[in-house]
């Protein structure tokens, strides 16, 4: 197994221990050397404008920055910075949101999204990302820029 694999098994077992995470509903489907992808099923409890039955613009910054943070972690694994499963969830702990931008382009709508994410700059201590919401007709959505603290030591 690599650490790629030991990596993204810890981050789905982190990701699924998030009571947040879990009321989304989002799941990683991809985290490679491309970046991070996850899927979003649409709910009914997701909706933000009833009218229009489009994903709520909280749910779709919660997910960007779900993204985001994956991503920051990707990131270092990928630069050596993080060499362990221990390692990585010991940079969990104290990692966090330093900054999040997000412009919403168009409404969400949809069975399903897709957000992915990839690094802009990679830091010892903090990690720049870019993130995407797509409809399941590939039409971009959202679009997101984060700062994320990631302790890599």
């Amino acid at each position: 197994m690599t650490l790629y694999d030991e990596t993204l098994d810890a981050l789905r077992e982190v990701e699924h221990r998030i009571p947040f995470n879990r009321t989304l509903g989002v799941e990683m489907t991809r985290f490679d050397a491309d970046g991070v992808a996850m899927t979003l099923p649409m709910r009914d409890d997701l909706v933000g404008n009833w009218t229009r039955g489009n994903l709520h613009g909280g749910v779709i910054s919660a997910t960007l920055d779900l993204v985001g943070g994956m991503v920051a972690i990707h990131a270092a694994v990928a630069r050596g910075y993080l060499d362990s499963v221990e390692r990585i969830r010991e940079a969990f702990t104290s990692m966090g949101t330093i900054d999040l931008r997000i412009d919403y382009l168009r409404p969400a709508l949809g069975e399903h999204f897709l957000a992915t994410g990839h690094a802009l700059r990679v830091g010892r201590s903090v990690t720049v990302t870019r993130m995407e919401l797509r409809d399941p007709d590939d039409v971009l959505c959202s679009v997101g820029t984060g700062a994320y603290r990631v302790d890599a030591g």
